[in-house]
C-alpha cells in the first residue's frame, strides 16, 4: 500500500520516498538545524527568564511522544540542574499536584500541536493553582502558546505523518538546549553547561549520519522479521525514554505489540514472556554494555532475538547478539536519546511497510487528540 512517491534532495543526492513517515525522518537534520538557527535564541531568553525567577520545582507534562520527550527532558534537567523534576503525564496531572504547592512551580507542557486536550487541561489546572507554564510546541499562536508565560517553538515545520517522528526529534533539541542553558547559568560544577551547549550544535552533522549510516541495515533487518509480532525494547538512563518511544512507533506504525522498559526493570517479571516469538532491542552506552551482556545471553536462551543497539565496536557484544547496530559515537550521553531513537524510527517505517500497511494514517489515530 504505497502513496505517490516524493522526491526530496539532500546532500547532493535526490531520493525518492513512498510515505511522508521516512520523509520526515530523513529531514531530521534540516529540523534540528532549523531550530539550533532560528529557536536557540528564544531558548537563551527563556532560560534567562526562568533563572531569575529561581523555579524550586519543575514539572514536566505531555501525552503521548510528547511525554516521550518529556521523560528524557527530566533526565537532562535533573542530572545537569539542581532543580528538582517531576514528570506527570497530561491526562493524570490535575490528580497529582499539590492541591496547594508549597514551592515556586514551572510546568513544561510539551505538544507538537498545542492543541492537545489533556496538555490544555494540565496548563489550566497548573496556571489555576499558581504555576507558571513554559510551552514547548511545534505551532505559533496555538491555543497552548497563548496561554504559556514562557514559549519555545521547535521550528519542525509542519509534519503530514500521523506517527510523529521529526517532531519529537524538534522537541528533544529544544528541551535539550533549554536544560544545558540552565545548567551553564546555574554553574554548578555538576557539568559544563557551555561544552554541551556547543555538543548540541553537532546535531545535524551526527544525526544524518546515524540516519546514511543505519538506514540500509535497518531496513534489511525489518524486511527479515517482519514475521515477528512481539518486541520488547530495553533501555536505561537516558535511553528508557526511547524505549518507550520507539515502541509506540512500533504499535503505530505497525499495529503490534510492542512494550519499552527500563532494561533491569525487564527482569522483574516481563521477561517470563520471552521466547522463540519476541524479537528484544538493547538500547546501550558503553558504561552500560558489561552489565547488559548477561540478560541479553539470558533472553537469547529462551530463543528470542536480540538487536543490540550501540555506539562502538564490541566483540563481546556482537557474538552475544542477534544484530548489532552502530550508531555514531562521540555524543553525550545526556543527550543521546536524540541518536538511538532514529534506527527505532527507521525500523518501525520499514517494519510497517514489510506488513503491507501505510505508516502515515494508522486507521485508529488521529494527529491531535481533543
Amino acid at each position: 500500500m504505497l502513496d505517490a512517491s516524493v522526491s526530496v534532495k539532500i546532500t547532493g543526492a535526490t531520493l525518492k520516498f513512498h510515505h511522508k513517515m521516512i520523509e520526515e525522518i530523513f529531514e531530521e537534520p534540516k529540523v534540528t538545524e532549523a531550530f539550533l538557527t532560528k529557536g536557540f535564541k528564544q531558548v537563551e531568553e527563556v532560560a534567562s527568564e526562568i533563572g531569575s525567577k529561581q523555579y524550586e520545582m519543575v514539572y514536566i507534562t505531555g501525552s503521548g511522544t510528547s511525554y516521550h520527550a518529556g521523560l528524557a527532558a527530566q533526565y537532562a534537567v535533573s542530572a545537569l540542574t539542581r532543580r528538582i523534576t517531576s514528570l506527570i503525564p497530561a491526562s493524570e496531572f490535575a490528580s497529582w499536584i499539590p492541591s496547594k504547592p508549597t514551592r515556586k512551580s514551572l510546568l513544561i507542557a510539551v505538544s507538537q500541536s498545542g492543541e492537545s486536550s489533556d496538555v490544555l487541561a494540565a496548563a489550566k489546572g497548573a496556571q489555576s493553582k499558581g504555576i507558571d507554564v513554559l510551552a514547548v510546541t511545534n505551532t505559533e499562536g496555538s491555543s497552548l502558546m497563548k496561554m504559556a508565560q514562557y514559549a519555545v517553538l521547535t521550528k519542525a515545520g509542519k509534519e503530514l505523518a500521523i506517527t510523529a517522528t521529526k517532531s519529537h526529534i524538534a522537541q528533544l533539541m529544544a528541551l535539550f538546549s533549554l536544560s544545558a542553558q540552565l545548567a551553564e547559568k546555574e554553574e554548578t560544577g555538576r557539568s559544563d553547561g557551555a561544552r554541551l551547549k556547543r555538543q548540541l550544535f553537532n546535531a545535524p552533522k551526527i544525526i544524518r549520519e546515524t540516519i546514511d549510516s543505519v538506514n540500509a541495515p535497518v531496513k534489511q533487518l525489518a524486511d527479515r522479521y517482519s514475521h515477528q509480532n512481539f518486541f520488547f525494547l530495553l533501555g536505561s538512563g537516558p535511553n528508557y525514554s526511547t524505549a518507550l518511544e520507539g515502541a509506540l512507533k512500533l504499535k503505530e506504525a505497525c499495529n503490534i505489540f510492542a512494550e519499552g522498559f527500563a532494561s533491569r526493570e525487564f527482569l522483574h517479571g516481563p521477561i517470563q514472556l520471552v521466547d522463540q516469538k519476541t524479537s528484544l532491542f538493547f538500547l546501550l552506552t558503553e558504561d552500560q554494555v558489561e552489565n547488559a551482556l548477561q540478560e541479553i545471553k539470558s533472553v537469547r536462551r529462551f530463543g528470542a532475538s536480540v538487536f543490540s543497539v550501540f555506539d562502538r565496536k564490541n566483540g563481546q557484544l556482537k557474538e552475544a547478539s542477534s544484530e548489532l547496530i552502530r550508531v555514531p559515537s562521540g555524543f553525550p550521553k545526556v543527550f543521546s536519546s536524540l541518536i538511538y531513537i532514529i534506527p527505532l524510527q527507521l525500523f518501525a517505517y520499514y517494519s510497517s511497510v514489510a506488513r503491507g500497511l501505510n505508516p502515515d494514517k494508522p486507521e485508529k489515530l488521529t494527529k491531535v487528540v481533543k
